[in-house]
C-alpha cells in the first residue's frame, strides 16, 4: 500500500517540478541543459565545469558558446538530471531515482557528510518522520572547506552545537526552486534565524549566499536542494559590521559624516564594496584630503561602493553591470576565483552576510566621476590632453570651487606638428578647448556659442545624429565631474577667425573662383555674418578654361549665378557630421538640390569627393572640391555656353533645350539681421542730403547717410516693445523711442552704407555735427562707392572723448590730403 501510494504521489511531485521550470530561472536553465545534452539519452543535462576545480554550473548560453566561466576555460560534462539515474545497458537517465525521506535522500544525492551528521546530532528521527521539510544540505566539499575552528567547535558539541546548526539549514515546509524567489527572506528552524534568497537571471540560487548546486532533489517528506557552502547565523546589520570591524575606520569616517551610515543600519538588499585602510593610504594625500574636505565628494564617494541588489559572489559568471546608490554604474565580474571591480581583482574577502545586505572587502577606493575633478575625469584615450593641460600651467586655472567644460581631443587628434608647436601657442589652442561654464550634453544646442578661458566663442552644431563644435564633433563617453563636464572629440577644435570671402581671397586655389564670384556681383553674400556652407572648386576644376570662355561665363551674369549659387546652401554643415554611409539631401540657394554622405570618413557631394572638408569660417564653413559642381536637371539653351562647361564639367551629361534660359536669382535670399541692445532712435530729417543725429541714452545706435528721395528699403520689426518719450536736443523738442527690437533689413537695392556710433558727451556731439556738415559733399560719391568718409573707428573715438581738438584737425585734414578725396569733394561740391 505504502509503494502504491508512492508512485501515486510521485508523478504529481513531478509534474510540480516540470512546471517550475516554466516559471523559474534555474528550472529554464535546467531545462537548457536537458536541450544542450539530448543526443546523450533520455533525462541527461549539460554541464560546464570549471578547470582546475570541482564547481559545475547549469550554464547560460553566453557561458556555454564561450567555453568559459569567470574566464577560465570550461569542460562540458554529461549527468543524470536531477530525480534520474542510470539504468545498466540504456543510454541516458531513463529511470526514476527513488524516493525516500529526507534522511534518505541525502545519501541520494551524495551529501553524506551531512546525513552522518544528522545521524550523530540526533536529527536523524526528525527528518525521517512525518512533516514537510526543505533541507539546504552542505556538500561534503562544504564541510571540508569550513573554518577548522569552527568545524570542531559543532562537531565537539553534536548534541546543541551540531544540531541546531543543522537546524539553521532547514526550513518547516517543503520548497522548490520555483518557489525561492529572488529577495525572498525566509525564517529557518533554528531560533528564529532569517535565511536571505537571492534567485538570479543566470539560474543562479543562493542562500545566504551559498549556492545551490544540486536542487529539487523530492523526498516523501520534503525535499533537499544541496549547496555549496555550510550557513553561518546572520543577525547584524552592515552598518553594525563597519562601526566594529577595525580594518574600515577609513571607510568608517566619511560613511558617518555623509549620512550614508545610517541607511546600511536599514532594512534592505544591499551590496557594499567596502575599502579596507590599506585601500585608502593608496590614495594620493591631496586628493584624498579634497574628497574628505567636501561634503557632497565624500557622499558621491561612500555611495559609489553600495549597490541596491544583493550580489553574492557565487552568482556572478560574467561580467555585468550594476546601478550604485550614487546613480553611476560598476561593472563587477569575476577572474577564476576572484570578483572584479570595473575590471580589476580587488576584492580581499567576499561574501560577508549580514541581516540587509552582503559585504565583499576590497583593497582600492573607487572614487566615481561625481567626486573628481573635472581634469580627473579623462580616460586612456585623453591622456594626450589632460597630460598637456596640466605641463602648460592650465590645470592650476581650473579652480575646484569653479565650473568648466573641457572639449578633449582624442590622442591621435595630436599630430606631431601640433605637438612640436611653440609652447606659447599650444597654450592658445587648448585654452580654446575649456569652456567658461559647465555645459552637459543635453544642454548644447544648435546655434549656440560657447566662451572660451581664452575669450574665443565658439559655436555649436547639432545634426540628427552629431554634436559638433566649430569643425570637430564629439564622440560618446561624457562624463560630469564636481566641477564640470568633459566632452571627447575626434579633432583638434580650429575657431573660426575669418569670413568666407577672407579665406577665398587668402587661398590662391580659389582665384578663379573668387573671379566669378566677384563678377556675379555675390562678394557680398561670403563677406556678411550668415551660416553658409560653401562647396569651393580649386583652380584644378577650371583646367581648360580660356580667357574668351571666362568673358562668356561673365558676360550671362543668370547663368553664371545659377552656377555659382548651386554651390551654396543655407546653414552650416559639418562633413563628421553627417550620419556615416547616408545620403543627405541639401536644397542649394540656386534651388537645386546637392546629395552629400561620408564613406570612410570622406565626403562626398554629388557622389564626388571633398578634397578638403570643414574649413572654418566666420559664417559658415568650406568644402574643397576639384569639379565644378552642376544641377543635372538645369538645361542649357545657348550652343557656346553648353561647349565651355562641356570642358569643365564631364562627370554627367548636361541636358540642351535650345533657347532655354536660366532664371533670375535677385539678391533677396540673404539678410542682414541686426540685434540693437536697448535703444532705437527716431531719426528726424532737416537737410535733404544729411540726417540729423538723435543723441541715444544707451545701447549701439545706427547712423545712416542717405540721399535727397533715396528711401532704405524693406525693414521688419519682429514685434518690439516701444517706449517713447520727448527729450530736448539743441533747444528743440525731439521724439526719442526706446524699444527692444530684432531688425531684419532685406537689401533689394542699392547697398546703404552706414557707420555704427556709440554715445558721447554733448561736445563730442558738437564735433560730431560739425565734421559731418563738412562731409555733405561727398555723400553722393560715397554711395556710389568711390569715395571715403570717416571710418568706424574714428567716430567711434571722438564720441568716447578718446580725442583732441588736434586729433580732429588731423582727422578732418586727411580728407584733404592731395591724391587723397580731392577730386571726390569736386564732384561733391557739384553734386
Amino acid at each position: 500500500m505504502k509503494i502504491f501510494l508512492l508512485f501515486t504521489f510521485l508523478p504529481f511531485l513531478l509534474s510540480s517540478f516540470k512546471q517550475a521550470a516554466a516559471s523559474a530561472h534555474y528550472d529554464k536553465i535546467l531545462t537548457h541543459s536537458r536541450i544542450r545534452a539530448r543526443d546523450q539519452g533520455p533525462n541527461v543535462c549539460a554541464l560546464q565545469q570549471v578547470m582546475g576545480t570541482k564547481k559545475k554550473y547549469f550554464s547560460t548560453c553566453r557561458n556555454w558558446y564561450q567555453q568559459s566561466i569567470c574566464g577560465k576555460k570550461a569542460t562540458v560534462l554529461y549527468e543524470c538530471c536531477p530525480g534520474y539515474m542510470k539504468m545498466d545497458g540504456t543510454r541516458g537517465c531513463p529511470a526514476v531515482a527513488p524516493i525516500d525521506h529526507v534522511y534518505g535522500t541525502l545519501g541520494i544525492v551524495g551529501a553524506t557528510t551531512t546525513q552522518r551528521y544528522s545521524d550523530i546530532s540526533k536529527l536523524r528521527e526528525e527528518i525521517e518522520g512525518r512533516g514537510s521539510f526543505t533541507f539546504f544540505a552542505p556538500s561534503n566539499e562544504a564541510w571540508d572547506q569550513l573554518d577548522s575552528e569552527t568545524h570542531r567547535n559543532l562537531v565537539d558539541n553534536v548534541n546543541i552545537e551540531l544540531y541546531n546548526s543543522l537546524h539553521h539549514h532547514m526550513l518547516n515546509k517543503r520548497m522548490l526552486t520555483k518557489d525561492l524567489k529572488n529577495g525572498m527572506t525566509l525564517v529557518s528552524m533554528y531560533n528564529g534565524q532569517k535565511l536571505f534568497i537571492n534567485h538570479y537571471p543566470n539560474g543562479v540560487v543562493t542562500v545566504n549566499c551559498a549556492r545551490i548546486i544540486h536542487g529539487n532533489q523530492i523526498a516523501t517528506n520534503g525535499v533537499v536542494h544541496v549547496i555549496d557552502r555550510v550557513l553561518t547565523s546572520v543577525a547584524n546589520t552592515i552598518q553594525d559590521f563597519i562601526e566594529f570591524e577595525d580594518e574600515l575606520s577609513s571607510f568608517r569616517a566619511p560613511a558617518i559624516t555623509s549620512g550614508v551610515m545610517d541607511i546600511l543600519g536599514r532594512p534592505g538588499h544591499y551590496t557594499i564594496f567596502a575599502p579596507t585602510n590599506e585601500a585608502f593610504e593608496k590614495l594620493p594625500r591631496g586628493v584624498l584630503e579634497r574628497i574628505m574636505g567636501d561634503t557632497v565628494a565624500s557622499e558621491a564617494l561612500v555611495k559609489f561602493h553600495i549597490l541596491n541588489t544583493l550580489q553574492c559572489s557565487e552568482a556572478i559568471t560574467g561580467g555585468a553591470v550594476y546601478e550604485t546608490l550614487e546613480g553611476n554604474t560598476v561593472e563587477v565580474g569575476c577572474d577564476g576565483e576572484s570578483l572584479t571591480v570595473n575590471g580589476v581583482k580587488m576584492v580581499k574577502r567576499k561574501d560577508i552576510v549580514r541581516s540587509n545586505g552582503v559585504i565583499h572587502l576590497i583593497d582600492q577606493v573607487l572614487i566615481p566621476d561625481s567626486a573628481k575633478q573635472v581634469i580627473e575625469l579623462g580616460g586612456a584615450q585623453q591622456t594626450t590632453f589632460t597630460e598637456l593641460v596640466a605641463q602648460l600651467g592650465l590645470a592650476s586655472s581650473l579652480r575646484p570651487e569653479g565650473q568648466y567644460t573641457l572639449l578633449a581631443p582624442l590622442n591621435g587628434a595630436f599630430s606631431d606638428d601640433t605637438l612640436g608647436l611653440d609652447q606659447r601657442l599650444l597654450k592658445r589652442i587648448l585654452q580654446n578647448h575649456i569652456i567658461k561654464v559647465k555645459v552637459g550634453l543635453n544642454e548644447l544646442y544648435n546655434g549656440q556659442e560657447l566662451e572660451t578661458i581664452g575669450g574665443k566663442l565658439l559655436r555649436v552644431f547639432v545634426y540628427r545624429t552629431a554634436v559638433c563644435i566649430e569643425n570637430s564633433c564629439m564622440v560618446r563617453g561624457s562624463k560630469e565631474g564636481r566641477n564640470g563636464f568633459i566632452h571627447i572629440f575626434r579633432q583638434i577644435i580650429n575657431p573660426a577667425e575669418k569670413t568666407l570671402h577672407e579665406m577665398l581671397r587668402n587661398d590662391k586655389r580659389f582665384s578663379i573662383f573668387l573671379s566669378l564670384v566677384k563678377a556675379a556681383d555675390l562678394d557680398d553674400v561670403l563677406s556678411r555674418p550668415g551660416q553658409w556652407t560653401l562647396f569651393v572648386p580649386t583652380n584644378d576644376a577650371f583646367k581648360g578654361l580660356t580667357d574668351d570662355d571666362k568673358d562668356v561665363l561673365i558676360r550671362d551674369k543668370n547663368a553664371l549665378r545659377n552656377i555659382l549659387l548651386y554651390h551654396l546652401t543655407q546653414g552650416v554643415f559639418i562633413g563628421s557630421g553627417f550620419e556615416p554611409g547616408v545620403t543627405n539631401i541639401l536644397k542649394t540657394i540656386q534651388g537645386g538640390k546637392l546629395y552629400l554622405k561620408t564613406v570612410n570618413d570622406t565626403l562626398l557631394v554629388n557622389e564626388l569627393k571633398s578634397r578638403e572638408s570643414d574649413l572654418m569660417a566666420t559664417n559658415g564653413v568650406i568644402h574643397v572640391i576639384d569639379k565644378l559642381l552642376y544641377p543635372a536637371e538645369l538645361p542649357v539653351g545657348n550652343d557656346q555656353l553648353l561647349t565651355i562647361l562641356k570642358k569643365l564639367i564631364k562627370y554627367i551629361q548636361i541636358k540642351f533645350v535650345r533657347d532655354s534660359t536660366f532664371k533670375e536669382i535677385p539678391l533677396t535670399f540673404y539678410k542682414i539681421n541686426i540685434i540693437e541692445s536697448n535703444v532705437q532712435p527716431i531719426i528726424t530729417k532737416e537737410d535733404p542730403s544729411i540726417t540729423q543725429l538723435t543723441k541715444l541714452i544707451e545701447g549701439e545706435p545706427e547712423f545712416k547717410i542717405v540721399r535727397e528721395g533715396e528711401t532704405i528699403t524693406k525693414v521688419i520689426h519682429g514685434e518690439p516693445i516701444i517706449k517713447t518719450y520727448t527729450k530736448i536736443i539743441d533747444g528743440r523738442p525731439v521724439e526719442v523711442t526706446e524699444k527692444k527690437v530684432t531688425e531684419e533689413r532685406i537689401i533689394q537695392g542699392p547697398e546703404i552704407k552706414y557707420t555704427r556710433i556709440t554715445a558721447g558727451g554733448a561736445d563730442n556731439e558738437e564735433k560730431l555735427k560739425k565734421i559731418l556738415e563738412e562731409e555733405v559733399t561727398k555723400v553722393t560719391k560715397f554711395i556710389e562707392g568711390d569715395g571715403h568718409l570717416l571710418e568706424d573707428e574714428e567716430i567711434k573715438r571722438l564720441l568716447q572723448g578718446a580725442h583732441t581738438e588736434e586729433d580732429h584737425k588731423h582727422l578732418h585734414g586727411k580728407h584733404n590730403q592731395p591724391g587723397g578725396h580731392k577730386e571726390e569733394e569736386q564732384e561733391g561740391g557739384q553734386d
